[in-house]
């Protein structure tokens, strides 16, 4: 039995996703102000760059060339990143907590509602295991939270960087959805009706702003 090419372009655009960050999170990381912090940073983009290994592999399994499933996702992941390069520590650190959080959201919402038929077992499975766990964001908020008790003026700026992630990650994601109708596809397929679909964000959407307000940051 084939796989639904909305499957392959989801863990295409997770495993594009996982590489990516591994990149960008090793680069951060010498932002670092001492280098337990670094070595903190650097240990997430190696936990990255499994996360990227384990994906490709399922993909091989599948019959796909790795390359030619993530190649759909280059343009608008890079877009992101190249938009929201981080000019310190704590931008960097608020752009690992905001912009993971908001993408493991999603796949989250993805792999859950999907039928069983849908998104098979193993693949649902792998989809949620590599969604970044606790340790990697209570690491994230309790940086950014000591950085505002330390300067209260911090929390304005970080909450408009917060902002134009958002702005930003949106923005690609309508691209993506524009341009890969097997990945929507799949996504409607989960969600069902429009009421579902606006249910999806409302989810997103309060997931969001918990997670700002849990630092000490304003949407």
């Amino acid at each position: 039995m084939s796989t639904d090419a909305g499957v392959i372009d989801l863990l295409g655009m997770l495993a594009y996703g996982e590489l990516l960050a591994f990149d960008r999170m090793a680069a951060d990381s010498r932002l670092a102000p001492d280098l337990g912090r670094q070595a903190r940073l650097a240990e997430m983009a190696a936990w990255e760059m499994a996360n990227y290994r384990r994906l490709a592999n399922r993909l091989t399994a599948l019959g796909v060339d790795p390359e030619q499933a993530m190649l759909p996702f280059v343009t608008a992941l890079r877009t992101y990143h190249d938009n929201t390069e981080p000019g310190d520590w704590l931008e960097a650190l608020t752009k690992a907590y905001v912009g993971e959080g908001i993408s493991d959201d999603f796949f989250r919402e993805v792999a859950e509602v999907l039928p069983e038929g849908v998104l098979a077992g193993p693949d649902r499975a792998l989809v949620l295991d590599v969604l970044h766990d606790d340790g990697y964001a209570d690491f994230a908020a309790g940086e950014i939270r000591a950085a505002i008790a330390a300067d209260p003026k911090v929390a304005n700026r970080l909450s408009m960087w917060a902002r134009r992630l958002t702005g930003e990650a949106l923005s690609q994601a309508q691209s993506v959805a524009q341009e890969r109708t097997p990945l929507t596809a799949l996504v409607l397929a989960g969600v069902g009706d429009g009421e579902s679909v606006d249910g999806l964000f409302r989810r997103l959407t309060t997931a969001h702003t918990a997670r700002m307000t849990a630092v000490g940051l304003n949407n």
